[in-house]
């Protein structure tokens, strides 16, 4: 049973730097050095030194450990490290993790990082290949031998039975995409800075799995992405404007599994993304009205509108309309279907930016910014706040 009660974690620590190499489909470089220089840039923005770190936590699936990353970053002794499982849905809970070492006191300053080339190297979007033989990846035993080889695939399940639950067309993802796309055109920064697409361009994208077209997938990426946690107190005396997290939440639903959760009720849902809602409402103290950007994973289109609505955001089957009418300032660096596919973690990023008041996509006056992580699996999110000015 997951948490009934508000959690003592919120407004304990704060993102107080960010750092990210350029975003490209052939880094021309190792993921060690890609992460390096993510670290490095993240630091320097947070006004801080290698020295001053004593904890760095990174993903799964990773091949730069955080020893190994510590060691070519210049960082000397660590007194905290860790990394969190399940790919994407990893992303909001490394900072959580840092913000629980801070609040513990067994670190004062983290690092949070994920780099990889994702393009030139292992394409995630290439699906299942060689694996060891694992608990975790006997379900996949009753989903590849049928067919279902792929993250695209697996999302489609549940995309279709959402298309036929409410009456829908493949044109209630195409929102998102054009969203998503129409902020990564402004975004200097994103791969499709330049590029934003329609509706029509959307439904003249060739199919990948029906439902989804190529234009509802995200890309892949080459890159790195680093975030500085410290404390709130800490944070006053640093350059920038500090990003407060004011929660911050993992979630697994019943009968989960990585992507391949078929045997559930009900497939319109995310319970996972259900159960990380209901605990950042609860320790946050705010509501959906309350928040002012949204960053929603958007690794598929479908599941950000299936987010959309477990949050409290609309109602079941009104996700479509809702960001077609741009009720919520969403993915204003375009995402990663516009600007890059880091796993989530430049999706974080985004968030700091808009509650420092430097976004390129800037939302006036963003005061609350919630950010998820990957759907379809074991997840997480967060909700940060903007705090005082040193």
């Amino acid at each position: 049973m997951s948490l009934r009660s508000r959690d003592g974690l919120g407004g304990r620590a704060a993102v107080v730097g960010i750092g990210a190499t350029e975003f490209s489909k052939d880094s021309g470089r190792s993921e060690l050095r890609l992460a390096v220089e993510a670290v490095r840039a993240a630091l320097a923005d947070a006004g801080l030194t290698p020295a001053d770190v004593d904890g760095m936590v990174t993903f799964t699936m990773d091949t730069s450990p955080e020893i190994t990353v510590a060691q070519a970053a210049g960082i000397g002794e660590l007194s905290f490290f860790s990394r969190i499982h399940y790919g994407g849905g990893a992303a909001c809970a490394t900072v959580q993790q840092a913000a629980l070492a801070i609040a513990a006191g067994v670190a004062d300053v983290v690092v949070c990082y994920r780099a990889f080339n994702e393009r030139s190297g292992r394409r995630f979007g290439s699906g299942v290949r060689h694996r060891e033989p694992t608990a975790e990846g006997a379900a996949l035993g009753w989903s590849l031998p049928f067919g279902l080889l792929t993250p695209a695939s697996w999302v489609a399940m549940a995309a279709q039975r959402y298309l036929h639950t409410y009456g829908l067309t493949p044109e209630a993802f195409g929102h998102v995409a054009v969203v998503d796309r129409k902020h990564a055109a402004t975004n200097p920064a994103a791969y499709f800075h330049g590029r934003p697409i329609t509706l029509a361009d959307h439904a003249a994208s060739r199919w990948i799995v029906e439902p989804l077209r190529l234009l509802d997938c995200c890309q892949e990426t080459d890159g790195g992405q680093a975030l500085v946690v410290t404390s709130v107190e800490r944070a006053r005396d640093l350059p920038h404007r500090p990003a407060v997290i004011t929660a911050a939440a993992q979630g697994a639903g019943r009968a989960q599994e990585q992507m391949t959760s078929f045997y559930r009720d009900d497939l319109t849902g995310l319970p996972e993304t259900a159960v990380v809602a209901r605990q950042l409402w609860r320790t946050s103290g705010l509501a959906p009205a309350d928040i002012d950007v949204g960053i929603l994973y958007d690794h598929f289109t479908p599941f950000v509108l299936t987010q959309l609505e477990e949050f409290g955001f609309c109602g079941p089957g009104e996700a479509p309309d809702f960001v077609a009418e741009e009720r919520l300032p969403l993915n204003t660096h375009g995402g990663q279907l516009g600007e890059a596919y880091l796993h989530g973690m430049n999706g974080i990023a985004e968030a700091v930016r808009q509650l420092r008041g430097t976004a390129v996509n800037q939302v006036p006056g963003a005061e609350r910014v919630l950010v998820t992580a990957g759907t379809g699996v074991p997840t997480s999110g967060l909700v940060l706040t903007a705090g005082p000015q040193g």
